[in-house]
């Protein structure tokens, strides 16, 4: 079972501590994001881990080895030079990820009681070539999706903005989740990547091809997410943390 983990952002919601520590080295309850989320994989049974790097990537790496790379198979995709965004990451990283088999895509800033292994199983079983988490949750722009559970479109309730491949006001109809930053891959959608650029984001890939890909949203019952984005935040990840410990599969 593989992963890739998101983990060479800017953390500018972070500063001033990501002035000098990359945001996958912030610690919450005294450990570093990345080393709870390494752990969590670990008890899913992820044995092959990819986590791309550019804000002090040195630290992560040295961070990594200095911990025998938690007794699991940890590769780095090294984008130190350039900082591909999430789009670009995932295609950038496909010479480790492999062609064989689906992996787990996961922020390293995000805590969850997601059952890790659960969702990677259901992808396993589906028809759909990524399955997304999705959430009913308060957002400015939220996922669009048809009573199916596939991706529609996009929808920025702020300003109003939609970006869909069917007619908008159709869509508008469709269900508005949120997403959540954990999501199921199979190789062919990193195929369909061949002639996007070097750098750029998913979610609008996503967006474009989901008329060719079969990509869905799942919802997990009980779900429980913590974002933590902000330096204000860190005591309240401490505590959620806490609280979803004894949950099986967090």
């Amino acid at each position: 079972m593989k992963a890739f983990i998101f983990a060479a952002g800017l953390g500018t919601r972070l500063k001033p501590i990501t002035d000098t520590l990359p945001k996958a080295l912030v610690k919450v309850g005294g450990t570093p994001l990345l080393e709870l989320l390494i752990a969590k994989l670990k008890r899913a049974g992820f044995e092959h881990l990819i986590i791309n790097v550019h804000h002090f990537g040195d630290q992560i790496m040295d961070f990594v080895a200095a911990h025998e790379a938690f007794g699991m198979d940890i590769t780095f995709s090294d984008e130190r030079n350039r900082l591909l965004d999430t789009g670009g990451a995932l295609k950038h990283a496909r010479q480790w990820i492999g062609h064989d088999e689906p992996f787990l895509i996961h922020n390293v800033d995000i805590l969850s009681n997601v059952d890790l292994r659960a969702l990677y199983q259901q992808h396993l079983t589906s028809t759909a070539d990524a399955t997304l988490v999705v959430s009913q949750r308060d957002t400015q722009r939220y996922l669009l999706f048809d009573q199916q559970q596939r991706l529609t479109g996009w929808h920025n309730i702020a300003t109003g903005e939609v970006k869909t491949i069917y007619d908008p006001q159709v869509v508008l109809t469709h269900q508005h989740l949120a997403f959540s930053g954990i999501h199921m891959v199979s190789p062919q959608v990193i195929d369909a990547m061949e002639d996007w650029p070097t750098v750029f984001p998913i979610t609008p890939f996503y967006l474009q091809s989901c008329k060719a890909l079969c990509i869905k949203g799942t919802q997990v019952a009980g779900l429980r997410m913590m974002d933590v984005g902000k330096v204000g935040s860190l005591p309240q990840a401490a505590a959620f943390l806490k609280s979803i410990s004894s949950i099986p599969g967090s």
